[in-house]
């Protein structure tokens, strides 16, 4: 046995850069290999009677934290967005026309980036525009992830009236110094104000997004940071640790790295949030999202329907996601695409009648099932290998080499492999992005591409 404190030293040992695992292959290692005319052919031989699920990408923001790792680029001027919608609505109508018209919607995500940047009559335009080009069932969920400093009461009258049933607001920290150190000073009030404008209008469903990791955090200031959301009346609270990758994103080097926490420190809020948000009586779900009992992705949980996907852990169990916008991922039966994350290039590749397809990959078989394996383990912390393989028609001598990979982690603690069960202890559940590891046939040591463990 492993004492709480040997496991965390432990995890420290290994707190090396591995996938968050949102898909499987990860995006590194898509290619130029699928191209706008493979997608195509992949929407065309889509099933009449698959249910679909749509995600939009709105690159633009009025002001960069400094803290971002999206896609997206600061502007105070709105033709830039006004010109990138144009492009949108094109991109809806040229994948719209390679589908039979007969899937159905079940889900609907907007994302960014700042999707309420949007002017309350263009939001209105572009879910017009979705609901003229796809059937949507009656009781789709409707997504849309918000700065509380952009909210007013036209847009959110707005969002009401186009059938938006979840918002999910970006709070990151309530501590104005934490606030100031990241770029995104927003008081309190400008949070209050915001869900209690979504909540008047009929949308109860609110998510909020916190990070640990960041500058000047404390476990103390984690707690508070709970507390606070918890009292705001989030139904789902995301915990997300901070990626510092300044090679990547130029404009984290704008943070002082001196008031960044170190490994341990991090370790420690996200245990003193986690256990906190327990505590507040959320359900723990996964490994970075907590929610009260009566929300539906707890109800998931218990079901063993739980999901995840690129926004993370979801009740989506559609088997088609359509990105939309620069930089947007799809995931079709047949494998992931991913848009052209420059909006120059975006565009051009539209107006020349091509789907705006960067790179992408076809999965194979084997793709399929260590995907499965690694979403479950993602979502449960366990897995019966020996079952899986059974239901599955697969020999299990096919993951031989990934438990010799878990032989290390087994002597540490962090995974237990007992006659086929493979299983995370919860005192270091943080291990289970290195277990996935071990399934991964295409991980590499390329550290820099993603991000730390801890």
């Amino acid at each position: 046995m492993h004492d709480r404190e040997t496991l965390q030293e432990s995890l420290l040992k290994r707190n090396r850069q591995v996938p968050r695992y949102t898909s499987y292959p990860t995006a590194p290692h898509f290619s130029e290999a699928v191209t706008g005319s493979t997608v195509a052919g992949w929407l065309e031989a889509l099933d009449s009677d698959a249910d679909l699920s749509l995600y939009f990408h709105i690159p633009f923001c009025r002001k960069m934290c400094w803290y971002c790792g999206c896609n997206t680029k600061a502007t105070k001027r709105y033709s830039p967005v006004d010109r990138y919608l144009d492009y949108l609505f094109k991109e809806i109508e040229m994948v719209s026309g390679r589908l039979s018209g007969d899937q159905t919607v079940r889900h609907i995500h907007f994302g960014g980036g700042s999707p309420s940047m949007l002017k309350p009559t263009d939001f209105e335009r572009l879910m017009a525009t979705i609901r003229s080009h796809f059937s949507l069932a009656k009781d789709a969920e409707i997504a849309i992830e918000l700065d509380p400093r952009e909210i007013t009461e036209a847009k959110v009258a707005a969002y009401a009236l186009a059938g938006v049933t979840r918002a999910s607001l970006g709070v990151q920290d309530f501590h104005e110094d934490v606030q100031v150190a990241i770029n995104r000073r927003q008081p309190f009030h400008v949070i209050y104000d915001a869900v209690n404008l979504l909540k008047a209008y009929g949308i109860k469903s609110i998510n909020m997004d916190l990070l640990y990791g960041l500058p000047h955090q404390t476990e103390d200031l984690l707690k508070e940071n709970v507390d606070f959301a918890s009292a705001l009346g989030a139904d789902r609270i995301s915990l997300f640790g901070y990626a510092h990758v300044p090679w990547m994103k130029k404009h984290m080097r704008l943070i002082d790295e001196g008031t960044l926490p170190d490994g341990p420190a991090r370790l420690k809020q996200f245990d003193a949030a986690k256990h906190h948000l327990e505590h507040r009586g959320y359900v723990a779900v996964g490994l970075d999202h907590f929610v009260l009992p009566r929300d539906s992705m707890a109800k998931a949980l218990e079901a063993g329907t739980l999901k995840r996907n690129f926004q993370g852990y979801t009740t989506d169990a559609a088997s088609t996601l359509i990105g939309f916008g620069a930089s947007a991922i799809s995931s079709l039966p047949q494998g992931y695409a991913q848009n052209t994350p420059a909006t120059h290039s975006y565009f051009a590749m539209l107006d020349a009648g091509d789907l705006p397809t960067a790179k992408g990959k076809a999965i194979s078989d084997d793709d399929r099932i260590r995907r499965q394996i690694i979403e479950h383990l993602m979502c449960y912390f366990e897995l019966d290998l020996i079952s899986f393989c059974e239901e599955n028609g697969v020999d299990i001598g096919l993951f031989d080499e990934a438990i010799e990979r878990l032989q290390g982690l087994k002597g540490e603690g962090l995974v237990s492999l007992n006659q086929g069960m493979i299983r995370i202890p919860r005192e270091a559940q943080q291990a289970v992005r290195l277990v996935c590891a071990a399934f991964d046939s295409y991980l590499t040591d390329s550290p820099k591409r993603h991000a730390q463990v801890a």
